[in-house]
């Protein structure tokens, strides 16, 4: 099992930043990827960020350039540093984790969720 706990979240202004945490406990030695996730209302769950193991990263085009992601496996931690927010950046942005990727074994966690709002 693992347990992922998000932090981060709040209300800033268009064109400010917000760096969000994502810390990992339980058997995070499996974890391969990570990934941060958003659902703004009305809309569906989007991958915004992913970064493998071996610190791989993709990230959704419409945040490419402002957005970053990393993960310090020593913390057991995945961060997302949002900047030059935008309103269509608002939504509640999830933590996810994979383990036993690409088998029949694989599992995905996620967190509570964080509320991000970008508001003037």
């Amino acid at each position: 099992q693992v347990q992922l706990v998000e932090s981060g979240g709040g209300l800033v202004q268009p064109g400010g930043s917000l760096r969000l945490s994502c810390a990992a406990s339980g058997n995070s030695r499996t974890i391969d990827t990570m990934a941060w996730f958003r659902q703004a209302p009305g809309k569906q769950r989007e991958l915004v960020a992913g970064i493998t193991s071996g610190d791989k990263t993709n990230y959704v085009d419409s945040v490419k350039g402002r957005f970053t992601i990393s993960r310090d496996n020593a913390k057991n931690t995945v961060y997302l540093q949002m900047n030059s927010l935008k309103p269509e950046d608002t939504a509640v942005y999830y933590c996810n984790a994979v383990t036993d990727s690409g088998t029949m074994l694989r599992r995905d966690y996620w967190g509570q969720g964080t509320q991000v709002t970008v508001a003037a």
